[in-house]
């Protein structure tokens, strides 16, 4: 076989992989945003008619309204434990290795079985947490899913649990690539603890730090799992999250056409935060 053929039966099967499940599913999803189309029935060329619906539909401001919570509180506490953590593990202690696999693990658990386990611990009658605070005496225990503000603090701590190890991990691996002569400069000038993190570490860090941020946000707009184990979107409509929605819409009511002009929606959102985080991010440093 000619040696320059012999390199696409390594580069075939990628292409190949990327085309049928990336490519053709995001035509075939742009196309079908555009067209009146559910199961069973013909479609129709409806033009921009999908969006324009998607602003008029409480539904669809509802869950947007739920998955910004989610995202602000989630992104918030996820990079600000993994960067408390980092800077603990930062310094030498002892078991650290032990430690940091104990604290690793929920990463590499399927967001779904998180989501089952989330449901056992805060469940209101044998649940973990609520034996915990009966055991302590008290009784006027809270009903984590009947509440709606307590089934939404429900789902942001599993998701927090799950998300929290991969900051902790990309901003220890920033922390331990920080040049050592500049703290030892520092340290030559009696430098306390809080001015060398202040004006060292943290500006150094800043660029990690964003873009953990922003792979966060991305993360978190896509939250479905959690929520569709954990709570089935309820109370009501209280944790049905953006991407809830729109697999009720496609999945549920198999209405495709619709659910397409929703995905995109969020495609597009999350590209303009993509573009104003990196324009930031090159506006610090230019």
């Amino acid at each position: 076989m000619d040696r320059s053929r012999i390199k696409w039966l390594f580069v075939g099967p990628g292409v190949a992989w990327v085309l049928l499940f990336t490519i053709f599913p995001l035509l075939y999803s742009l196309r079908l945003s555009f067209f009146k189309a559910r199961l069973g029935r013909p479609e129709t060329f409806a033009w921009f008619e999908n969006y324009q619906r998607a602003f008029s539909d409480y539904r669809f401001w509802d869950s947007l309204e739920v998955t910004l919570l989610f995202v602000v509180c989630s992104v918030t506490l996820t990079v600000g434990l993994g960067l408390g953590l980092a800077l603990l593990f930062h310094q030498p202690i002892r078991g650290q290795r032990i430690f940091r696999s104990i604290f690793t693990m929920p990463l590499f658990t399927a967001p779904i079985a998180l989501g089952y386990l989330g449901l056992t611990i805060f469940h209101e009658d044998v649940g973990a947490v609520n034996t915990i605070l009966r055991a302590l005496g008290m009784t006027n225990l809270p009903a984590w899913f009947s509440s709606v503000w307590l089934a939404r603090l429900a789902v942001i701590l599993v998701d927090v649990w799950q998300w929290t190890p991969f900051c902790f991990l990309v901003i220890l691996a920033g922390l331990q690539s920080l040049p050592d002569e500049i703290y030892e400069a520092a340290q030559l000038d009696t430098a306390s603890g809080w001015q060398m993190f202040r004006f060292i570490t943290f500006p150094l860090l800043l660029p990690i730090l964003f873009t953990v941020t922003m792979l966060r946000l991305v993360e978190a707009f896509k939250i479905l799992d959690i929520p569709f184990s954990m709570t089935s979107g309820g109370p009501g409509a209280a944790t049905q999250t953006y991407s809830f929605y729109i697999y009720l819409t496609g999945l549920r009511n198999f209405n495709s056409g619709y659910a397409s002009a929703l995905a995109y929606l969020l495609l597009f959102l999350m590209i303009a935060i993509s573009f104003y985080f990196f324009n930031r991010l090159r506006e610090i440093y230019e």
